[in-house]
């Protein structure tokens, strides 16, 4: 938000410069964000008038102009301004003046000379070239009682400084000039001059029927109708200029009205073109299938969570955003009806976003304006209407739906001074109140505040400390080193950090991304396969509308941006929580009823498997990296893949990861749909893992060095095609061996072109070699042989199985 400090000074003028000012309302918790002059520095640029305008000789867009600066001798200027006639008053920079800097960023001074034959002495500007506006169709015209000769930073009050405001959410009271001067007078004690709302006579009897119909949307809701108001009136410069600092163009007079009462108090209103109107109006929730076109020239569905005001045939306004545009007021228009309403935050909040554009109408009710003051605010309004385009004014129709109820809040002064740090007795705390204009009372060291209808941030004890933090001043509190014990937390030996995890990554080739938790509610169908997952009720965009239940969209997201700038190789992982419905959880500090919010890591190569090397052959990276890569990530715990099906990965190419029969996890490469839905030229793999299963790490244990040479076995055995290696190696280790298996290895795959008269159509031989020791003394023939026997009888029970001849 911004506004010129002039406007600022009308309700109050504390005796500070405007770079106290701003210091002051910073550390009161107004930030400004930039303190500037209404128009950068120029010299020697004063009032001029044109006596004469005449055609230049010797070029067709020029004219020769005698202009008056109120030093007696006429000036001879060449202009090229399509509006340079006789009679109007302009800025005249005189020979010498500095301008400020143009494009080439140096100033720009003036020199007298000729201009296509003729004599120049001076320039008539723009608002362009004096940094005033963007405007530069033609000369700036000033007020035709503005003095001769004077200078125009003084006749503009551009010497006048601008604030830039930069305030959170909870700050919805001081989204208005008036807003930050009630601030301004609370923390510097100075005086708050308190506007009048003078009520105007109704002049007819015209009175447009509103039927309030959602209490939950429309609390209050305020009308007049004006007729005969002249629309073709020109906006007086002060309030041109008023709102143009305030980063406000002006449009209309009417516009320009409301504009300048909602910079003015806060309080968004529309103007209606009265005789566009049919019937009478209806504020609403809409309808499935309603349109609307606005005054921005886009055409939107509403539905039934976005509010409406509609008349007897059609919706005519987004209520709290946008009006419509079949009843926007023009040039024709006569007769007029002027809203102001209290909309329900909750009913506003969202709903600019969901179209794609915001609006200061819709940024000040979703976060609160205040209900009690529609009707003094038309009046305002209604004043400024007649000054300025005359009319007839009609009844005030106001309707009280439904206001919120402002519970009284409860302060404790001791506890007030525990949170400050520093001692506060109940006076400092009612003094407090008082110049924030809460009405307070206080009984046995405790504080009651009743919230005024404009502040929609006190609800809690805390807001009530921090009010009296803000009036006793951020600087007076006492600079203290915090006396709380600190107790390290030793992490148990059998437990990772994440910071070990993300190491360990890193170290792997990864790099790490974070990414929002919000993601696109397609990612969720597509990739995790939930038709319902966990919606956002206020998402900060579209794309945004619905919390991840998987890692993986956010990856390939990752992987999209990297590719649309050129990279070749990419391999990245991320640390984060996902969001899973599950009634089972219930609420507590850490958790939310219904939501399971599981830690996830998971990781994405796509690429080359290795960098520039010289090694080896270049190819690129496949199941058996990232398999590898998981492998790694969990050692020295031995995770078992088994084939699995998952609804981001090729069918044929994922598996389930398993530690100690419980599944942490996926591994695999994207499903070819989603590969070119993405549009990617090569699939990647990636893997996601439980964040529990990773940080759980085996502490080592002793065991005695073998005094005894251990024995090797090699067995060939026949089995089906079908017949996995995990399976096979699970066998050999259920056997019966009487605990003298130390270690089995798979070292040789032999499946013959023609079927043999040892292997038949559809079997394979597979060679293990089996280690076999004991802890007390060296194994006997007749124990090898006896385990050997085992382990081929336990691979014929389980698998099928036989010893190959």
């Amino acid at each position: 938000m911004q506004f010129p400090e002039s406007w600022l000074r009308e309700f109050c003028n504390p005796p500070l410069a405007a770079q106290q000012i701003a210091e002051t309302l910073t550390m009161g918790g107004l930030e400004v964000e930039e303190l500037k002059l209404a128009a950068p520095p120029f010299t020697r640029v004063v009032v001029g008038e044109i006596k004469e305008a005449v055609q230049h000789p010797n070029a067709d867009r020029l004219r020769v102009c005698q202009v008056d600066v109120g030093a007696g001798a006429l000036l001879n200027i060449v202009c090229g301004a399509p509006n340079a006639r006789v009679g109007i008053r302009v800025p005249t920079a005189l020979v010498g003046a500095v301008l400020p800097p143009g494009e080439d960023g140096k100033p720009f001074e003036i020199r007298s000379g000729q201009l296509r034959g003729v004599e120049s002495a001076g320039m008539l500007c723009s608002a362009r070239e004096l940094k005033l506006s963007e405007d530069h169709s033609g000369l700036l015209e000033l007020d035709a009682d503005a003095p001769l000769g004077r200078d125009v930073r003084e006749v503009l009050n551009l010497d006048d400084h601008v604030f830039t405001l930069k305030l959170t959410p909870n700050l919805a009271h001081a989204l208005s000039v008036y807003g930050v001067a009630r601030e301004l007078a609370a923390l510097t004690g100075s005086p708050l001059a308190q506007p009048s709302f003078e009520g105007v006579r109704a002049a007819n009897d015209t009175k447009l029927e509103v039927h309030v119909e959602a209490s939950d949307l429309c609390g209050r809701f305020s009308g007049r109708v004006i007729r005969n108001v002249d629309t073709k009136a020109k906006t007086p410069r002060w309030m041109v200029d008023r709102l143009a600092r305030c980063g406000q163009r002006s449009v209309t007079a009417l516009v320009d009205i409301s504009n300048y009462v909602m910079f003015e108090f806060g309080r968004p209103s529309h103007i209606f073109d009265y005789d566009k109107l049919h019937g009478a109006l209806h504020v609403r929730w809409g309808r499935k299938g309603e349109q609307l076109k606005l005054l921005n020239g886009n055409t939107v569905e509403v539905g039934e969570t976005v509010g409406v005001i509609a008349d007897d045939v059609q919706v005519e306004s987004l209520a709290g955003i946008m009006g419509g545009d079949a009843t926007a007021v023009s040039d024709d228009t006569k007769n007029v009806y002027v809203e102001a309403a209290f909309w329900w935050p909750e009913a506003i909040q969202g709903r600019s976003r969901r179209y794609g554009f915001s609006t200061d109408a819709g940024h000040r009710f979703e976060r609160g304006v205040d209900p009690s003051q529609t009707v003094e605010h038309i009046e305002r309004i209604t004043r400024l209407v007649m000054d300025i385009c005359g009319g007839e004014p009609g009844p005030m129709d106001d309707q009280v739906a439904k206001l919120p109820e402002r519970k009284p809040v409860a302060l404790r002064v001791a506890r007030a001074a525990k949170v400050i740090g520093m001692p506060v007795t109940a006076a400092q705390c009612l003094d407090a109140f008082a110049r924030l204009g809460l009405a307070a009372a206080e009984e046995g060291g405790v504080i009651t505040v009743a919230p005024p209808p404009y502040r929609f941030d006190l609800t809690l004890e805390e807001d009530l400390i921090e009010e009296v933090t803000r009036i006793v001043g951020y600087n007076n509190l006492p600079e203290a080193p915090p006396l709380a014990p600190i107790t390290a937390r030793v992490r148990a030996e059998g437990e990772r950090s994440a910071f070990d995890a993300r190491r360990l990554l890193a170290a792997l080739g990864y790099q790490e991304t974070i990414s929002y938790s919000f993601v696109e509610e397609a990612w969720e169908r597509d990739l995790a396969g939930r038709a319902d997952p966990i919606r956002l009720l206020n998402p900060i965009a579209s794309p945004m509308s619905v919390m991840r239940s998987s890692l993986v969209g956010s990856l390939l997201q990752v992987l999209r941006h990297n590719l649309d700038r050129k990279a070749e190789r990419v391999r990245v992982f991320e640390i984060g929580r996902v969001f899973i419905r599950d009634a089972s959880v219930s609420t507590t500090d850490a958790t939310v009823h219904g939501v399971h919010q599981p830690m996830r890591a998971a990781a994405l190569a796509y690429g080359p498997a290795d960098g520039l090397q010289w090694a080896r052959k270049d190819g690129p990276a496949d199941f058996y990296d990232a398999k590898g890569d998981v492998e790694s990530l969990l050692s020295p715990a031995r995770a078992r893949f088994v084939p699995g099906e998952h609804p981001a990965l090729h069918p044929g190419r994922c598996a389930r990861i398993l530690l100690d029969g419980r599944e942490i996890g996926v591994v695999g490469e994207l499903h070819p749909r989603w590969r070119q839905q993405w549009e990617l030229p090569h699939a990647p793999v990636l893997f996601e893992l439980d964040m529990q299963a990773v940080l759980a790490r085996r502490v080592p244990v002793f065991e005695p060095v073998p005094r005894v040479q251990p024995s090797e076995r090699d067995i060939a055995v026949i089995v089906a095609d079908h017949v996995t290696h995990d399976s096979v190696i699970e066998a050999v280790h259920a056997a019966a061996t009487g605990g003298l298996l130390r270690d089995a290895v798979l070292f040789d795959l032999y499946k013959p072109k023609q079927p043999t008269a040892g292997l038949g159509a559809g079997e394979k031989s597979l060679a293990v070699r089996l280690t076999l020791a004991s802890t007390e003394a060296t194994l006997t023939d007749e124990q090898i042989d006896a385990a050997v026997r085992a382990v081929v009888q336990a691979i014929g029970e389980r698998l099928g199985g036989r010893l190959r001849g």
